[in-house]
This record gives C-alpha cells, sequence and structure tokens, in this order.
C-alpha cells in the first residue's frame, strides 16, 4: 500500500512539475495565462462509504486551473498591437471558426486582413450606412485597404468675419478685384470640385453710402459667381440680410471637367462691430484625394483609417467576448482557446461596455506569470517529489526486512 500512496504522490508531484515548467516556458509569451496545478485526496470507498479508521489511498491531480488575471501592458510603436485592459478577449477567425485570444500582436497580410502571427483574422462589427454605427450582430473580418480615399466637392463655406462700423465706402465705386480703391476688404478660403480639384474662392466686402449695409461679390479662380450680394447689419451689429444667415450663390462651373460647384455661405456668425476688420473661422466642408497614412485605434475598439484630406474613415469595431467561466475555456494552443460547454455561452460586446475592458492600441498584454513565485513552486514540488521517492526506499527497506525474516 504504501508503494501506491508514495507512487500517486510522485506523479502528483511531476505534474506539478509539468504546469510549472509550462508556465516558466511561457514567460515571454505575449497574452499567455498561467496555469495552476490543483490536486485532490484520495480514499478507499467500499459498499459502506468511507471507514473512519480507513487511510488515505494518495492525491490524484484534480485539475489545471488557468489564472485570467490581467497581464502587464508593454508600449509598443506599432498601431497594430492591441492590448486589452480589463475582461474579454480577441475574437478571432481560424479558417471559419471563431477562436478567442488576449495575445494582440496584429500585422496585414498580402490582403491587407488584419491577422495574427498564426494567420487568424481579427474579427469586427462592419460599420453601418454612413459609419456612425456598427452592426453589432454580425462579424467580418478587419480588412485595411490602401485605395485612395474620394474626394468631396465643397457645397458650403462658413464665415464668421466682422465688419467695422465706421468703414466708409471706396474710393472707386466701380468693383474691380485687380483694384484694391474699388473695395474695404477681402478674404479667400481654397474649395473643392467633384474631382478633388483646388480653387479659390475670393471674398470682397464693400461698403455702400447706406448705413449698416454692404455688398458682397464673391469670385472664384477669378471669375464672378453672381452679382452683387447685399448684407444689412442692426444698430448692434447683428446681421438681418440675409434673414437666414445663408447666401445660395449661382453654380460655377470649373474648367477641370468636373461637376458644377454649388456654393452655399454660412453668414450667421459675421457681425458688425468696432473699427477692424477681422476673419474668426472661415471654413468648408470640401476635401481632396486622400492617401492612407495610418491605422487609429481608439479605446472603445473603433478602427479607423486615417488619410492626408483630414479624412478618417471608420472600418469596424473590435468584436469582444468573454464568457461565465473562462477558466472552462479549451486550450487551443498558439495562446488561442475554443469554446466549451465548461465555459457557458460566449457573451458578445465591445470595448468600454459593460463586463469588457478598454483597447489600448500601440501596447502589448505580457504573459500574466510570475517568474519568482514559479521558482518557489518548481522547489516544492521537487521537494515533494524527493520526500515521495524517499517513502518509496523506506517502504522498500521495510519490504526487504520482512523478506529476510528467518
Amino acid at each position: 500500500m504504501p508503494f501506491r500512496v508514495a507512487l500517486s504522490g510522485l506523479n502528483a508531484a511531476s505534474a506539478d512539475l509539468n504546469v510549472t515548467a509550462n508556465n516558466i516556458a511561457n514567460v515571454n509569451t505575449t497574452g499567455f495565462k498561467g496555469s495552476r496545478a490543483e490536486f485532490a485526496d484520495l480514499f478507499p470507498i467500499s459498499a459502506f462509504g468511507v471507514s473512519s479508521t480507513a487511510t488515505g489511498a494518495g492525491v490524484r491531480l484534480s485539475r489545471v486551473a488557468q489564472q485570467f488575471t490581467q497581464g502587464a501592458v508593454n508600449f509598443t510603436q506599432n498601431s497594430l498591437d492591441l492590448a486589452i485592459s480589463g475582461e474579454g478577449f480577441f475574437t478571432l477567425s481560424d479558417g471559419g471558426a471563431t477562436v478567442y485570444s488576449r495575445a494582440g500582436a496584429f500585422g496585414t497580410d498580402r490582403d491587407g486582413y488584419v491577422v495574427n502571427a498564426s494567420g487568424q483574422r481579427l474579427q469586427v462589427y462592419p460599420p453601418v450606412s454612413g459609419g456612425s454605427a456598427f452592426d453589432t450582430a454580425r462579424l467580418s473580418d478587419l480588412q485595411l485597404s490602401t485605395a485612395d480615399n474620394p474626394p468631396a466637392a465643397t457645397t458650403q463655406v462658413n464665415t464668421a468675419i466682422n465688419l467695422p462700423a465706421n468703414a466708409s465706402p471706396p474710393a472707386n465705386g466701380t468693383f474691380d478685384a485687380t483694384d484694391p480703391t474699388s473695395y474695404n476688404h477681402t478674404t479667400s478660403v481654397t474649395v473643392y470640385d467633384s474631382l478633388g480639384a483646388a480653387h479659390t474662392a475670393s471674398l470682397y466686402y464693400i461698403k455702400t453710402a447706406n448705413p449698416n449695409e454692404w455688398d458682397m461679390r464673391v469670385q472664384v479662380d477669378g471669375t464672378d459667381v453672381g452679382g452683387a450680394n447685399t448684407l444689412t447689419y442692426s444698430d448692434s451689429g447683428v446681421l438681418l440680410t440675409p434673414a437666414s444667415g445663408d447666401l445660395t450663390l449661382p453654380a460655377y462651373t470649373p474648367t477641370t471637367g468636373a461637376a458644377d460647384i454649388n456654393l452655399t455661405l454660412s453668414l450667421g456668425d459675421s457681425t458688425q462691430f468696432g473699427d477692424n476688420f477681422g476673419v474668426s473661422s472661415l471654413t468648408q466642408d470640401g476635401y481632396t484625394t486622400g492617401r492612407l497614412t495610418g491605422v487609429e485605434i481608439t479605446q472603445e475598439g473603433v478602427v479607423q483609417a486615417r488619410y492626408t484630406n483630414g479624412q478618417a474613415t471608420p472600418l469596424g469595431q473590435l468584436a469582444m467576448a468573454t464568457f461565465p467561466n473562462p477558466q472552462g475555456l479549451q486550450q487551443l494552443g498558439d495562446t488561442s482557446w475554443g469554446e466549451s460547454y465548461a465555459a457557458g455561452q460566449v457573451i458578445r460586446g465591445t470595448a468600454g461596455s459593460t463586463n469588457f475592458g478598454l483597447i489600448q492600441s500601440g501596447a502589448l498584454e505580457a504573459s500574466n506569470v510570475d517568474l519568482t513565485e514559479q521558482l518557489v513552486n518548481m522547489i516544492t514540488a521537487q521537494r515533494n517529489f524527493q520526500a515521495n521517492s524517499q517513502m518509496i526506499s523506506t517502504a522498500d527497506q521495510i519490504t526487504q526486512t520482512v523478506i529476510n525474516i528467518r
């Protein structure tokens, strides 16, 4: 009997050493979660249950429990390196099979799909029309495209200017854009046509003989767009005409072959105060063609492609997953896990929502293995192995003594 008990102890100590060795071997594995060997004692059971005088029958390995504590977050220079700060797993597609991981070292393959070193594709919720929301009922592969971002024609120019209240009409009463004496003030803004070509829109302000009244003329690339547009202000300097604050200009046909440019000037923020002309803001809503400059991933897992024209196009939102019992997940290797009955039904969501951590772009989660703790466990398991070996030697000596009795 002592041989069996000691042998079970040897097996248990060996299993403990195996678990410890695996933890130590993966101390530098990104996203690795250490394990702990858990043991249970054995007692012989008869038809009448366990006798109160029965001695134990040894020990057995009860389970190897995975430890899903947070690993340290180490920062890198790669925007596709992702770390989860808190609960949750990345969702990956392994040839159509769904797997889960905490290792966020991602790159792109030759087709632009975001993958890990094993070729598993990162899953996102695709954007819906407009890109302001995402379809959380559907998963798709995250793919980066190197195609140019298409241009958008300017449709609105927003102006926030101040016209001097004490201005006098210009010396030359006939407007001529080349003659500064025919207007009081001017400013300009770059606008874009449907092909992304840039054009200069110049705004000229001319004080009339009437109090609180101005004429505004617009030229695009030196060509008049409509005639004089009357602006009137109240005695407190607030714009009265046009009443809506918006001035719609006639269409301008560019020479680039693009569609007509139809501009609306928003003048609601213009004023007539003091004695100085000033431009507080002059913006427009068009942009030219853009080239991909990089990828940005927010804390909520929203993936955006950024372009040289200042635009950002949403590509998807990272699909996060968690489980009622993560320790029950099936280990698949390559720092990935698969669903199992013991883990429970998968719960999907997004980063930053209830029960899900935040995403840190340009960072990786290190292994959660504490090397010092594992070295202490190794010494303890070694001592246990030696003690059980000594137990076998002692039982052998006793057996030999009994055999030698004459």
